[in-house]
């Protein structure tokens, strides 16, 4: 019975632990950034590591033609260009986090954030 309590103790200071460390990288995640582009640049659209939308830049020629078909067409390619950018970390940040820890399957789910598919619409940048 004490044997069990010992391990429940050390188990919780570990659960803190990991605790401590993903609040440091959702902080480290919220600092980064990243630039999803649509169009050759004409649209670009910026977010934290988080994905966290923090700017988005339209070129002033698009606007000027008034072409709203096209701007609608690059927004979404745009955000999910960056969002696609902002997962990346985000798996790389747990990567480190968990690197050791036995934690089951996380390399696959990891594998399967970062790649996150092709999304239609997406234009690498």
């Amino acid at each position: 019975m004490l044997k069990g309590l010992a391990n429940l103790g050390s188990f919780m200071k570990q659960a803190q632990e990991m605790g401590g460390r993903m609040q440091a990288m959702q902080d480290e995640l919220r600092a980064k950034r990243a630039t999803g582009a649509a169009g050759g640049g004409l649209v670009e659209v910026d977010v934290n590591g988080l994905a966290e939308v923090l700017a988005v830049r339209i070129d002033p020629t698009l606007v000027e033609k008034k072409d709203r078909e096209m701007i609608e067409d690059l927004l979404p390619a745009a955000f999910n260009a960056a969002q696609q950018k902002a997962r990346q970390m985000h798996a790389e940040a747990m990567q480190t986090i968990a690197g050791g820890l036995p934690l089951g399957g996380l390399q696959d789910a990891l594998s399967q954030l970062s790649s996150g598919g092709s999304e239609s619409g997406d234009n690498p940048s």
